[in-house]
């Protein structure tokens, strides 16, 4: 079961702190105090502080990283946070929240996955994200988090969006990593259709039987090589900040992504299931802290909440209408308050020495 408490609204949210975090819960119910987490920066730039390169994984491939080694504005070390985005994703979307975590005290890195954004592709083509299967990308977590973890100063928290939440997940799951807590922003647990998974799962096999698996999935756009007009829909009521994401895409034709492969889909469909075997989630002790929303139009709030549910010791945030799928990267009122909430539950986890 979650913590007990009660519950603090969030906008068109239920959220659960313990009892004895009630000094935060009042922080944040505190609209002026949620506003103060909002910060002033260039979305577009790399920021001074930060330093991106390349790590190597076994087999040799190379994966974009970007590091905040320096010591934080704040003069608080608090620990060190390691961030993964979601399916199609880039780090440039989160600069605003890693750099965030930064100035308050976090030692910050964020890489991408094999096969997206600036670190290659598996695919025949440069848009189309294929992976021959998810435990490849748990195992470049797992033997980067290995390194991470004893380069820099603990408590060490992984915290990931979509894909990324699925995938660290299933990591902590596995055994595979073992951070001191965990942040998952909409994690991809479960899509939103009412078609059921066993269904879904069988429909993707056999599309994989019936052609290559590396082919795309689905439709991009009626004009080849642009983005969807109804795309925004799907991720934020923030126009400026996503047209961020287009200045990125068009200033670093690398990150550019399109939609996934049916080889992706129906191996997303397997690790779906795989994580959801009965044990596997109450297994897991570490605090973890999922933000969702229930007008998610991509990834389904019914599997995160049964996730939620299922963890011993998560936290659930959960939005309404007000919040689409990119909630880090939503409006003001609805991003300042998620980060507000991350904040109080890192500061209760993982609190300051």
């Amino acid at each position: 079961m979650a913590p007990k408490g009660s519950p603090l609204k969030v906008g068109a949210t239920d959220y659960h702190l313990p009892k004895s975090n009630q000094s935060q819960r009042d922080d944040i119910s505190d609209m002026s105090k949620a506003a103060a987490y909002h910060i002033e920066m260039d979305r577009r730039a790399i920021p001074q502080d930060a330093r991106e390169t390349r790590w190597t994984a076994a087999d040799g491939w190379a994966i974009r990283r970007i590091d905040w080694p320096g010591s934080p504005s704040s003069g608080t070390l608090r620990g060190s946070i390691l961030f993964f985005p979601g399916r199609g994703d880039f780090y440039e979307k989160y600069l605003e929240t890693l750099e965030q975590w930064h100035r308050s005290g976090w030692r910050v890195t964020a890489a991408d996955w094999r096969g997206q954004a600036g670190s290659g592709r598996l695919g025949h083509d440069a848009v189309t994200g294929h992976v021959r299967d998810f435990s490849d990308w748990v195992s470049d977590l797992a033997s980067f988090w290995t390194e991470w973890k004893a380069q820099t100063p603990g408590p060490h928290i992984l915290a990931a969006h979509s894909m990324g939440g699925h995938l660290v997940l299933r990591a902590v799951v596995e055994g595979r990593v073992n951070p001191d807590a965990i942040v998952l922003s909409a994690p991809m647990l479960g899509f939103v259709g009412s078609v059921p998974i066993a269904i879904a799962h069988a429909v993707a096999k056999w599309m994989c039987k019936l052609g290559d698996p590396a082919r795309p999935a689905w439709k991009w756009s009626e004009k080849p090589g642009q983005v969807p007009a109804s795309r925004q829909a799907l991720l934020t009521h923030d126009n400026a900040r996503y047209q961020d994401e287009l200045w990125w895409r068009e200033h670093r034709p690398e990150l550019v992504m399109g939609p996934g492969s049916w080889g992706w889909v129906e191996r997303a469909y397997a690790s779906m299931k795989a994580l959801f075997v009965q044990g596997g989630l109450e297994a897991v002790t570490i605090p973890a802290m999922i933000v969702a929303t229930s007008n998610d139009k991509l990834v389904g709030i019914t599997a995160t909440k049964e996730a939620a549910r299922r963890l011993p010791n998560a936290e659930l945030l959960c939005f309404g209408k007000e919040a689409d799928h990119e909630i880090l990267r939503e409006e003001d009122s609805v991003r300042d308050r998620a980060m507000a909430a991350i904040d109080a539950f890192l500061d209760q986890a993982v609190p300051t020495a």
